[in-house]
């Protein structure tokens, strides 16, 4: 039985088989090119924990953290000024970086990046020449990259995610109805001690028509937020939870359980120190403190300003070989499936782990920091 790559106290109940489904041309051409070994199958499969305790223990302690966007030129000048072109693809979130390699970057722009995605929310590059291994080593410098046992990994290469929906689609049917998976608004890995930071995704293969991601910006939907409202949410804290069950190793008859963790629905980004609503429908279970009807009127309250306002929102049409840089801290996201899974998809995925989510008070929104308010904000 094949042990966890991230705690070998995890053993799978079953051996991880191989995988025979066909790897995209493309994919496959990348892959190789980066020396990664496909005589044993692809993907890896890691053992998956079966007993909730396992996971508890993963990363079950206060870890230090800095976020490179604290060391950066506030006027990211030695990043911006390299780009052949920088495209804002709306006024509240999303932003293109045309003409340079993310494998290129020199210390000084990956910590202005990090500063630019906690402004923008979500950074793209076109065109990327980029490995798996290339792909670990930049997610490395934004903060502990995050190896869970649950998830199909590239082989050799812990932490690098492989995000395949035909693969996916072996384990979890999808269909029109119900697209199930990362079709629907979510953030990631809320139910860590010290959740996700910037998430990377490189997409080498994609439909030529759909399979679009789209991104909600959490600055813009706390701001949406009347004054009198964010009283009521502020300091307030809400039990997120993992997305697999469990068993109880002490009680496994007792059905299914998530791992769950406590945290502010509010939260602080440290780079910017602006305040964002830090709720997903697919993930928050409820407020501490509430009755389940009071919680359930204010969270559903609270994603359907998330979800319902488009001008805080962007649509990002892929193309081979882009990346996609978010921060899970301040955004939630979705990746649309109306290609039905008739055109292959592929990519890779890292994600660096950030502090422990704290709330500051006397932090101010983004327009309050940017000086954009309207009368009815103040």
């Amino acid at each position: 039985m094949a042990p966890a790559p991230i705690d070998p106290q995890i053993v799978d109940v079953v051996q991880p088989k191989k995988d025979t489904l066909n790897l995209p041309d493309s994919a496959r051409e990348r892959l190789e090119k980066a020396g990664i070994d496909l005589s044993q199958g692809y993907p890896y499969r890691p053992a998956k924990p079966l007993y909730l305790d396992d996971v508890y223990n993963i990363r079950n302690y206060d870890r230090p953290h800095v976020d490179p966007g604290t060391r950066a030129d506030p006027e990211k000048k030695a990043l911006l000024s390299a780009a052949k072109e920088v495209i804002h693809l709306t006024k509240h979130i999303g932003t293109e970086i045309v003409g340079l390699q993310l494998k290129d970057l020199t210390d000084q722009q990956k910590d202005e990046l990090g500063l630019l995605i906690a402004e923008r929310s979500v950074v793209f590059f076109r065109d990327q020449d980029l490995s798996p291994q290339q792909q670990k080593q930049l997610g490395e410098w934004y903060g502990e990259v995050e190896v869970h046992p649950q998830v199909p990994q590239v082989p050799g290469v812990p932490g690098v995610t492989v995000i395949w929906p035909e693969l996916q689609a072996t384990e979890v049917a999808p269909s029109f109805r119900r697209p199930g998976g990362a079709s629907r608004w979510h953030t990631d890995l809320v139910h860590e001690r010290q959740p996700a930071g910037v998430t990377h995704l490189h997409n080498d293969t994609v439909p030529k028509v759909g399979g679009d991601t789209l991104w909600a910006s959490g600055y813009a939907a706390y701001e949406k937020l009347s004054p009198e409202f964010r009283k009521i949410i502020d300091g307030k804290t809400a039990i997120y939870r993992s997305a697999h069950p469990y068993l109880d190793r002490n009680n496994p008859q007792a059905g299914l359980k998530y791992v769950e963790r406590e945290h502010p629905l509010v939260r602080v980004h440290p780079a910017t120190g602006w305040k964002a609503l830090w709720v997903n429908r697919a993930m928050t279970d409820r407020i501490v403190g509430f009755d389940k009807a009071e919680s359930d009127l204010i969270l559903g309250y609270l994603y359907d300003v998330y979800e319902k306002n488009v001008d805080i929102q962007v649509r990002f049409k892929w193309t081979p070989k882009t990346s996609a840089l978010w921060d899970n801290r301040i955004t939630i996201h979705n990746a649309s499936w109306d290609y039905e899974g008739n055109e292959p998809r592929h990519g890779t995925r890292v994600t660096s782990l950030a502090e422990k989510p704290f709330f500051d008070p006397d932090a101010p929104t983004r327009r309050q920091k940017l000086g954009l308010l309207g009368p009815d904000e103040l």
